[in-house]
């Protein structure tokens, strides 16, 4: 498995959007393909044992959840009234775009550095990871900033992983795509009793021969039918991931490498240096506790905008504040065109307006909060309302 430094790095810059549910990719079974065989545990424990400490590659992500265009519900929901145009705790806009449409990634690793360079039509995203340092940078092109990030200790790194293995939201630097990896990471650290795990048939993602291991919800409590590893026969990294909605025959969210390669890249794409035109701010991470919350760097927990996890495993939901902007409604952090929007593709429910696709819902309280999960709208509803 890659350097866990660095993992947990990069765990503390991504977005978990289904509330603790693995993101997981179906792949057609390929004749020529004959692995050794595996159970469902040995290939757990192959992939747990994985030691890969240098990668580079390509990562494409595509999204098919039916949903309408959101595209103007972002601006002001969850966003800092007074942080402009630079990256800021997630909000609905990191949501919105991290489900929605085709995203690529080039994905690089060596030791405990890392990089992740998101790739959009007209800008690009970086973070760059300095683990021997305790720092990261997150890079804008379009806006032009740069936010250099610091992990406050070692002690806090441990707190970290093992709050991560509780299924607790991590921080964010902005909007960043997770890795297939850390996808696997995070499911094997949550199987239990409510998860059927079978071995799926062998094939081959990326000219690499992967076994495929399956997950499979055994409540009816989550909108997740399936859910789909693919696991490098050599190495035991995952190359792929996937989840298909309950009743459905095809994924709607899925993610693969195309490209992969483990030797260790050129050392100069992890090099950062902002330049005299880019905005710089600092900000010292915080780390989150193990009920969800967050603390900040003075070890003091941060109950305002922090997500919060309602709930266990599969039924699991995230509960956030969306802070109100400069002119929008209070209760909600939206202007007039955004709560316009919002009435045309949600549902009125007891307590608020909610939507639901084919993998996750999202529930906006009258009270200006705002829940996430791969669950039906009641789940959200009642999560809103009991707290648990």
């Amino acid at each position: 498995m890659p350097d866990r430094r660095g993992l947990a790095w990069t765990a503390a810059i991504a977005v978990p959007i289904l509330a603790g549910a693995a993101i997981l990719v179906p792949m057609a079974a390929n004749g020529a393909v004959d692995l050794p065989d595996k159970t469902p545990q040995e290939l757990i424990e192959f992939a747990d044992a994985s030691q890969v400490d240098a990668l580079s590659g390509t990562i494409e992500q595509t999204s098919d959840l039916g949903l309408p265009d959101l595209g103007s519900l972002g601006g002001s929901m969850g966003a800092d009234p007074g942080a402009g145009d630079q990256a800021t705790a997630p909000g609905i806009d990191d949501l919105i775009s991290l489900v929605t449409g085709t995203h690529t990634a080039k994905v690089y690793l060596d030791g405990q550095s890392a990089r992740m360079q998101v790739l959009d039509p007209l800008a690009e995203r970086n973070v760059y990871i300095d683990g021997a340092a305790d720092q990261a940078w997150y890079v804008d092109s379009e806006t032009q900033s740069a936010t250099r990030l610091i992990l406050p200790s070692d002690a806090e790194l441990e707190q970290l992983r093992s709050d991560a293995q509780k299924n607790a939201p991590a921080p964010d630097a902005g909007e960043t795509l997770p890795t297939p990896e850390q996808m696997l990471d995070q499911a094997l650290s949550g199987l239990d009793d409510s998860t059927d795990v079978t071995v799926g048939n062998d094939s081959s993602v990326a000219g690499r021969d992967v076994y495929e291991l399956i997950l499979t919800p055994r409540t009816t409590d989550t909108l997740v039918g399936e859910m789909r590893f693919a696991i490098d026969g050599e190495t035991g990294t995952a190359l792929a991931a996937s989840v298909t909605p309950r009743g459905a025959g095809e994924p709607a969210w899925q993610m693969t490498y195309t490209q992969g390669d483990f030797s260790a890249p050129d050392p100069s794409v992890f090099a950062f240096t902002p330049g005299a035109d880019v905005t710089v701010t600092e900000e010292t991470l915080a780390l989150p506790t193990a009920d969800g919350r967050a603390k900040d760097e003075n070890g003091q927990v941060k109950d305002a905008g922090t997500p919060t996890v309602i709930g266990e495993g599969w039924s699991s939901v995230v509960e956030m504040a969306a802070p109100a902007a400069d002119g929008s409604d209070a209760s909600t952090g939206m202007d007039a065109d955004q709560l316009a929007m919002l009435e045309n593709i949600t549902t009125a429910v007891d307590g608020g307006r909610a939507l639901q696709t084919s993998l996750f819902s999202v529930l906006i309280t009258d009270d200006g909060r705002v829940l996430v999960g791969a669950v039906p709208t009641s789940r959200l509803v009642e999560a809103a309302q009991s707290g648990r």
